[in-house]
C-alpha cells in the first residue's frame, strides 16, 4: 500500500492540465534524469517521494518509452553546448545520470540502455571504487575494470567526490582535495579527461557564499559543467555547474514519468527552495506533509 503523494497529485491533476491549456513549451528545456540504484525495492523501502531505487522492470519500461517516443540521450556537456548555441531544438534530447557508481548499473541498467540505444553518465565516489568491488551505503560498487569496459562502450563518467562528504562543512583544502582527487583518479584509470561533477548530499542553493566558493573550486580543478539535486529541467546556462535534475524511482509509472520529462514536475523547485530558506539544508526535498526525517534519503545521497 503506497503512501499519500501530494507531489504526484498536484503534478498530474493541477500543474499538467494547466500547462497543457495555457503554458508554452520551452523548446530549449532539457530534462536531466537522476537515478541511483537499479534494484528491487525492499520491505524497508522509503516513502515513494524519497525512494532512490528503481527496479529493473520499471527502468526498462521508462527506457522503452524514451526509445519509442524518439528521445536521444546526450551528455551534460552537450546540454551546455546546445544552450550556448542559442539554436532552436529540433530533436527530443534527454540526459540520463546515475549517482554513486553502484554495480547494479553494470549488471542491470547498462544492458537495458544498450538494448534501446540509449546512453548515460555515471558519477563516481572514487574512495569506494577499487580493483575489487567495495560497498557504499550497503550496496556493491563497480570495479575500475568494469568502469573501463563501460567507458569503451560509450558510457560517460564524472566525479561525485572521493568520500561523498557534505562539502559545505569542509575546510577549503579538504573541499579542493575532494574535488581534485576524484577527478584525477577517474582520469588516471580511464586515460582521458573528465569534466562533469555531481554534488553529493543536499544542495545548499540558498547559500550564495558557499556556491561562489564551490564554483571557483570546480573551475580551478578543470571542470566544465555539473549537476545538482535541484528539481527541474535545464532551461538556461545561468548555472552550468549546478544544473537541475529530475529524480526518478520505482514509483514513477509512465504517466508520472512522462509528466516529469515534459516539465510538469518543475514547479516543485519553488517549495523546495522555500523550505531550504526556512529550515536550511536539513532536507533536499520538501517534506510534502511528511516528517523531515524522511528527507535523509536524498540528503545522504542514497
Amino acid at each position: 500500500m503506497t503512501s499519500f503523494r501530494a507531489d504526484l497529485l498536484a503534478t498530474l491533476y493541477l500543474v499538467r492540465p494547466w500547462r497543457q491549456l495555457i503554458a508554452r513549451r520551452n523548446s530549449k528545456r532539457i530534462p536531466i534524469l537522476m537515478y541511483h540504484s537499479i534494484s528491487e525495492l525492499s520491505a524497508t523501502s522509503a516513502h515513494p517521494y524519497f525512494e532512490t531505487r528503481t527496479s529493473p522492470c520499471v527502468f526498462e519500461m521508462q527506457m522503452k518509452y524514451l526509445y519509442e517516443n524518439g528521445y536521444s540521450t546526450i551528455s551534460p556537456a552537450d546540454v551546455v553546448a546546445i544552450l550556448n548555441s542559442g539554436r532552436p531544438s529540433t530533436t527530443k534530447e534527454i540526459v540520463i545520470t546515475f549517482d554513486d557508481g553502484f554495480r547494479d548499473f553494470y549488471l542491470h541498467a547498462f544492458p537495458i540502455l544498450e538494448k534501446y540505444g540509449l546512453n548515460a553518465t555515471v558519477y563516481l565516489p572514487t574512495g569506494y571504487i577499487n580493483r575489487d568491488s567495495e560497498k557504499f551505503l550497503g550496496k556493491q560498487c563497480m570495479t575500475w575494470s568494469e568502469i573501463r569496459e563501460l567507458n569503451k562502450l560509450g558510457v560517460g563518467f564524472g566525479s561525485h567526490t572521493v568520500n561523498h562528504p557534505s562539502l559545505k562543512l569542509l575546510s577549503e583544502p579538504d573541499l579542493e582535495r575532494e574535488i581534485r582527487c576524484s577527478k584525477d583518479a577517474i582520469e588516471s584509470e580511464l586515460g582521458s579527461s573528465i569534466h562533469s561533477f555531481a554534488y553529493p548530499h543536499a544542495f545548499p542553493e540558498q547559500d550564495r557564499t558557499f556556491l561562489h566558493r564551490l564554483r571557483d573550486a570546480l573551475r580551478g580543478a578543470g571542470y566544465q559543467n555539473g549537476v545538482s539535486t535541484i528539481i527541474g529541467s535545464v532551461q538556461s546556462l545561468e548555472e552550468k555547474f549546478f544544473m537541475k535534475r529530475l529524480p526518478v524511482n520505482s514509483w514513477d509509472d509512465l504517466r508520472f514519468f512522462q509528466a516529469k520529462i515534459h516539465g510538469d514536475y518543475d514547479w516543485l523547485h519553488s517549495p523546495q527552495y522555500l523550505k531550504k530558506l526556512l529550515v536550511g539544508s536539513a532536507s533536499e526535498f520538501p517534506s510534502v506533509g511528511r516528517a523531515a526525517s524522511h528527507a535523509r534519503n536524498y540528503d545522504t545521497g542514497h
